[in-house]
């Protein structure tokens, strides 16, 4: 099983959830971060420290947000990893509670 990154983390990309993975399996896109299902331990450390609520187990991923399984796995191939903490974009409060943000997201 793996975790999964969804749509609350588009435009907002806090990497709080970088800095407790073991592993490494973040990866890190313009506006968005997602989690590699090869290289994901499911530890669930990240979960927790995701301050927009926008890790899931996969089990457990709402059935709007299944979707996002995919585009994580698809992503995680071309993104580099992202190891380290880093600060979110200026206007990530902005984005906190915006819902459909999917057309947002930057490849």
């Amino acid at each position: 099983m793996t975790y999964v990154v969804t749509e609350p983390c588009i435009k907002c990309k806090y990497t709080d959830c970088v800095e407790v993975c073991p592993v490494d399996c973040f990866h890190e896109g313009p506006n968005f971060l997602v989690i590699d299902p090869e290289e994901c331990i499911d530890c669930s450390l990240c979960e927790p420290e995701c301050p927009v609520n926008a890790i899931y187990a996969e089990d457990e991923l709402p059935p709007a947000q299944a979707h996002f399984l995919e585009l994580n796995t698809e992503l995680s191939k071309e993104w580099p990893v992202i190891t380290e903490m880093k600060p979110a974009p200026d206007d990530a409060k902005e984005w906190d509670e915006v819902t459909d943000k999917l057309q947002y997201l930057e490849r």
